[in-house]
């Protein structure tokens, strides 16, 4: 949530109201890498949800996108947990359009957001 408010402030400033206003969806289309075996999987995820992707499991607890353009970004609110080691590997919000701002920091597995789905 402090990622996504410090975000809203620095780039806020510049933006007319109507831009700044956000609209929350249903669900959220992810995107996984393996990077061992180089395999894209696309992981649709509805609003507290979770889905198995390889050794970890990926929960979405909200999507949000700009209200006035819905195409042009996506703010998930992820939990990811490694089951093997019952620990949370990444617990924050992923950016479509700067995945590397907030990302998964995993040998095997990459986790991006592609867009919100309503």
């Amino acid at each position: 949530m402090r990622l996504l408010t410090a975000i809203t402030l620095i780039f806020g400033l510049a933006l007319p109201a109507a831009a700044q206003q956000v609209a929350r969806a249903d669900g959220a289309l992810l995107r996984g890498l393996d990077k061992v075996s180089g395999r894209t999987t696309d992981i649709n995820l509805a609003v507290g949800e979770s889905a198995a992707y390889g050794r970890l499991e990926v929960s979405l607890g909200e999507c949000r996108y700009p209200a006035g353009d819905p195409s042009s970004d996506a703010y998930a609110q992820l939990t990811i947990k490694d089951v093997t080691q019952n620990t949370t590997v990444f617990a924050g919000w992923m950016i479509a359009s700067s995945p590397a701002l907030s990302a998964l920091d995993d040998a095997r597995y990459d986790v991006w957001v592609i867009s919100c789905q309503s």
